[in-house]
């Protein structure tokens, strides 16, 4: 990027009308080209992913289904019985409300399936084989009956129309509404079903929080207008440009709608961070005397250059996220890396351009505490908050981890899954339907298995009713349906059947994991062995499931590609070995931290009323990897920020003990702003939706602790006590590595020593800067 970003500074005018040519382009390109946000979840070679197949596949109509996906209304009494005639004429008059709603295919009622079958199995009029026909309910009476056995919850199902596996989202909040108001003080009403929980998830973020306190933030640092709004602008434009860019990639990748939402959380804050970096270095320059398009070629050759690799760093990180080979996941990295990217080119590109075109009046409208440069005898802040922490790195270092792994402490309970909605807000529909649903029918209601079992030849079903009468007496196993056949006009023709199963407990039960493992290892093979049926257990619990595991065997590549490209790209940074492992090995730390708040706020629910939180639970899986590698390339961004400039001052100097108050002095004040802003950034996103708060909470927390603490604490603390060895390196490795340089060659480092030497620096022992 240097000859580019060199050219914008050279070219201003011309620079700008090519980055907006592009964004034009971009823009029509997407419009032209886009595809469709796809929110599928599908997971590599496992067995909940084979069954969700065939069920797609076979299943025209059943939940889960392609054309079809259903809703389930269920209906409950305090007093009496819910089938009395008061009740029944208020049900009906519920469901003849919702049978106007556009996407509903079929409304089933309760009260018209025949005892002991479903409102699925009735309108199937599904034949049973062999034994099987006197009963085709089998054992889960109680479960797939449309009334509850105390004669006080009924459900009624609706089929709703879906294209693509989607539900139009504006059809499902109307039918939600028409549940909500049929609640009465006789008659409470709720709703269950993934296609309204889907439909839920679409709370816009707030940003303009953070965008607000990163002005207020720059504006105290600069004194004035212009270049508070600069960083900000920049990385509007970069994150616009991202975005439609990642509208353009639908029509190619897998990308999922939340994807949108994380990629403006990480581009928004990393697009502000990396351009408060250039023009940081720019006004340094400008103070120290430098003419404006001078000072923009050394700022993109100083800190534009660590902004690239910093930049890199976290693309690497995000990349690695491919590895676990999960389509949802790598529609989230792939989103975010585009960010990312686009952000980053418009702070290596734009903004120079701008600088360079504004000249001094980047630092126009000056604001009242601004200020004129001046000295520091004794040294700025940080240069003597560096000289305390040389004075006692052994008792900060001892602290900081201390603190680190305090906050990490609640990660050893980390429960991932997928909350179901026991944890919704008391009073919702689906809080309703979910206490409606457990208190007529058992726990195992809102957790079924589906047993999807291939046919050895169509229409013999006897295989299949071996292998459901054999669920039906496994341990822990509250009932189970019959096998229904997906041809139920002529079963003859049938090729597939589905067994629902439903467990003893609840969904985020042990003892349904446990059920899951018994009925894939020991019922299902035995009972298949010699009659060719395949089956596979499908269901959310058994995604949840599939996707520890598939995390479990991937995670070591994961962490070792990471970690491992983090080390060796820092290892070619700073020419040395010893801080490229401190650094990476100090980002588990806030990693270990920002799963340490997630696990007591979102899975405990500590302060939860203080974001808006209406539910606690398990973890969903994603999360965690993908924090992982969010955290890596942002404490990789400060690593580089902050040591870049000790490696500077290393590279020329010899001195270990002066290259780290140097760069504490030079940058940490601007790694202190940029972490609060990007903080800010996304604590503005905690009034999203629960997974968005919880990114962004976590990752603020996060980012704070890694920055404050780790980055300005631990890491100088640490090199301090290491002396010279920090920058040590094989000469062999040293060799045969490549050379980056990040900050100034020798030439254009003669002259900024020359600005450097200016400042009193009083016995060694106190280093002074401009401001």
């Amino acid at each position: 990027m240097g000859p580019f970003s060199r050219w914008a500074v050279f070219n201003p005018k011309k620079a700008v009308g090519i980055w907006l040519l592009l964004m034009v382009s971009i823009f029509g390109l997407a419009f032209a080209f886009k595809g469709d946000y796809n929110d599928s979840f599908q997971l590599p070679n496992t067995e909940s992913t084979t069954a969700q197949a065939l069920l797609q596949d076979k299943f025209v109509g059943f939940e889960g289904g392609k054309d079809a996906a259903q809703a389930t209304i269920v209906f409950g009494v305090d007093k009496g019985k819910i089938s009395s005639t008061s009740n029944e004429k208020q049900i009906d008059a519920v469901l003849a409300e919702i049978k106007k709603n556009p996407s509903a295919i079929d409304v089933q009622s309760p009260f018209a399936a025949p005892a002991g079958q479903d409102a699925t199995a009735a309108s199937q009029q599904a034949p049973a084989a062999g034994d099987a026909a006197a009963d085709p309910s089998g054992t889960a009476g109680a479960f797939l009956a449309p009334v509850s056995p105390d004669g006080k919850v009924a459900r009624a199902t609706v089929t709703l129309r879906a294209v693509d596996q989607k539900v139009d989202a504006a059809d499902v909040k109307s039918l939600l509404a028409t549940v909500k108001d049929a609640n009465s003080a006789t008659l409470s009403v709720g709703a269950a079903g993934n296609v309204i929980d889907f439909a839920q998830s679409d709370t816009p973020p707030t940003e303009g929080l953070g965008v607000l306190v990163a002005l207020i933030i720059m504006a105290l640092m600069f004194g004035s207008v212009v270049a508070a709004g600069l960083p900000i602008v920049t990385a509007l434009f970069g994150l616009s440009a991202g975005l439609t860019t990642v509208t353009l990639f639908t029509r190619f990748a897998d990308i999922p709608n939340f994807a949108t939402i994380l990629a403006s959380l990480i581009g928004l804050g990393v697009g502000i961070d990396y351009s408060l970096f250039v023009i940081n270095r720019f006004k340094t320059a400008v103070d120290a005397g430098r003419e404006p398009r001078a000072a923009a070629i050394e700022a993109v050759n100083t800190s534009g250059r660590a902004v690239l690799f910093a930049a890199t760093t976290v693309i690497v990180a995000l990349a690695g996220l491919f590895i676990l080979r999960v389509n949802f996941i790598n529609g989230l990295a792939l989103a975010s890396m585009l960010t990312v990217l686009t952000v980053m080119l418009s702070a290596l590109w734009l903004l120079p351009a701008l600088l360079s075109w504004l000249g001094r009046k980047s630092f126009a409208l000056k604001l009242p505490w601004a200020r004129n440069v001046k000295q520091h005898p004794r040294g700025t802040l940080f240069a003597r908050y560096g000289e305390a922490l040389q004075r006692r790195p052994k008792l900060l270092a001892i602290g900081a981890l201390l603190v680190m792994l305090v906050i990490a402490i609640p990660t050893l309970s980390l429960q991932q899954g997928f909350t179901d909605n026991g944890g919704k807000k008391e009073g919702t529909p689906q809080r309703i339907g979910y206490d409606l649903l457990s208190e007529g029918f058992g726990p195992g209601i809102n957790g079924p298995f589906v047993v999807v079992a291939e046919l050895p030849k169509p229409g013999d079903l006897s295989g299949a009713a071996e292998l459901a009468k054999a669920i039906q007496g496994t341990q822990d196993v509250a009932g189970a349906s019959n096998p229904i056949p997906n041809d139920t006009k002529d079963p003859s023709k049938a090729t597939a059947a589905i067994i629902s199963v439903y467990p003893d407990s609840s969904p985020q039960a042990k003892a349904t994991t446990d059920l899951l493992t018994t009925l894939r290892d020991e019922t299902i093979p035995k009972a298949t062995a010699d009659n060719g049926v395949k089956a596979y257990v499908g269901g959310a619990k058994a995604t949840v499931v599939d996707f520890g595991t598939v995390l479990t065997d991937a995670l070591p590549l994961f962490l070792l590609a990471v970690i491992g490209l983090g080390i060796l790209a820092l290892t070619v940074l700073f020419r040395s070995l010893l801080v490229p492992v401190i650094g990476a090995l100090a980002s588990l730390l806030s990693y270990g931290a920002a799963l340490g708040v997630a696990v007591s706020v979102f899975q405990w629910g500590w302060a939860k009323d203080l974001i808006g939180l209406e539910s606690t639970g398990p973890i969903a899986p994603f999360i965690a990897p993908f924090l992982f590698a969010i955290l890596f390339g942002l404490s990789m961004d400060y690593q580089v920020f902050l040591v870049s400039r000790m490696q500077e001052e290393w590279t020329h100097t010899k001195d270990n003990h002066r290259s780290i108050r140097r760069g504490l002095a030079g940058s940490g004040r601007v790694v202190a702003a940029a972490a609060t802003i990007m903080a800010a950034v996304f604590l503005g996103f905690v009034f999203g939706d629960a997974d968005t708060k919880l990114f962004g909470l976590s990752l603020a927390v996060a980012v704070l602790l890694d920055a404050f603490v780790v980055r300005l604490v631990l890491i100088p603390a640490l090199m301090t006590l290491f002396g010279d060895a920090n920058w040590w390196l094989p000469g062999w490795l040293d060799r045969i590595l490549p050379h980056l340089a990040v900050e100034v060659d020798d030439e254009e480092f003669e002259r900024e020593a020359a600005l450097i030497e200016d400042v009193p620096d009083a016995d060694d022992e106190s280093v002074g800067a401009k401001v």
